[in-house]
């Protein structure tokens, strides 16, 4: 199966309202900025969209919404929608609803607290990639799952047919490289890190899943366009530019900072379910200095 999500994706954040209700207004009009921006596909409902916090109705309904709005705009773009968790049997039935809610793919976190071996790794998102008909993105964020999806078993899952991606945030360049250098090539590897883009693109990856990209969404998408033409002299340019904005969005959990932006920038309020809460007021003011330097 042939992976549709290769350039620049955006790991999209959910608005809230005041009340903490879904902003379905604000939502809309953040995925009509990606679009708009140049974005390749949208990733509704991963980690970034405070997923653990949602019900299933919100879920599916978020999803629904970058379904629609991806094929109203002025361009087709595929949608990632988020499937993740740590009871399988429930990720099972998710990945089922979000292919019946139009995503084009699932990306599915590594189960978190649980802490599952490399075998239960694998048969957990096995059993995720057997409910659906739809290419599966694997995801790999150590520092949120305190689980580490390994080079071996990564590639040991490349082997499952629809299994066509894996979004490596592990930060590990030597267990990125690995998976690089022995990926088949129907299997791609995509950076869920924009601050390590560049490597990643360098060691033969096809993309990103950006958090900045809620705020510069084409900025980010020409860094990876011009990293994957082989143009590196421009993407580091641009990486440079930025550099100072992806520290600052994670210089407190994600999604905070990004929300804070966001707000800044007329898009949603700062909003957050607890137990995530709106950055302290020293990490506000370094942020909107930093913007305040890219104009934003």
């Amino acid at each position: 199966m042939i992976n549709p999500f290769r350039g620049c994706g955006t790991a999209l954040i959910t608005p809230f309202q005041g009340d903490g209700a879904v902003d379905e207004a604000a939502f809309r009009r953040l995925l009509r900025s990606q679009i708009e921006g140049g974005i390749d596909f949208l990733v509704p409902c991963g980690t970034t969209g405070e997923t653990p916090t949602l019900s299933l109705t919100e879920h599916l309904r978020l999803v629904e919404i970058a379904v629609e709005e991806s094929r109203s705009g002025s361009r087709r773009v595929p949608v990632l929608g988020g499937a993740g968790g740590n009871h399988t049997a429930h990720v099972v039935e998710l990945a089922r609803e979000v292919e019946r809610a139009g995503a084009d793919g699932i990306l599915t976190v590594a189960p978190y607290y649980n802490k599952p071996t490399q075998e239960g790794l694998y048969q957990h998102f096995a059993a995720v990639a057997a409910a659906t008909k739809l290419p599966v993105v694997l995801y790999n964020v150590p520092g949120r799952t305190s689980s580490n999806l390994e080079a071996a078993t990564a590639l040991r899952l490349a082997a499952i047919g629809n299994i066509v991606a894996v979004k490596e945030a592990s930060a590990n360049l030597g267990q990125i490289a690995a998976i690089a250098a022995e990926a088949p090539a129907d299997f791609d590897l995509l950076s869920g890190d924009d601050a390590l883009t560049l490597p990643i693109l360098a060691f033969g990856g096809q993309g990103l899943v950006s958090v900045a990209s809620n705020a510069v969404p084409a900025a980010m998408a020409e860094l990876v366009a011009r990293a994957r033409a082989g143009n590196f002299e421009q993407a580091r340019a641009i990486h440079f530019r930025h550099r100072h904005f992806m520290d600052a969005i994670f210089r407190e959990t994600s999604p905070a900072p990004i929300k804070a932006a966001l707000a800044r920038m007329g898009y949603c309020l700062e909003t957050l379910r607890l137990p995530l809460v709106p950055v302290r007021d020293d990490t506000r003011q370094h942020l909107f200095r930093v913007m305040a330097a890219l104009g934003l």
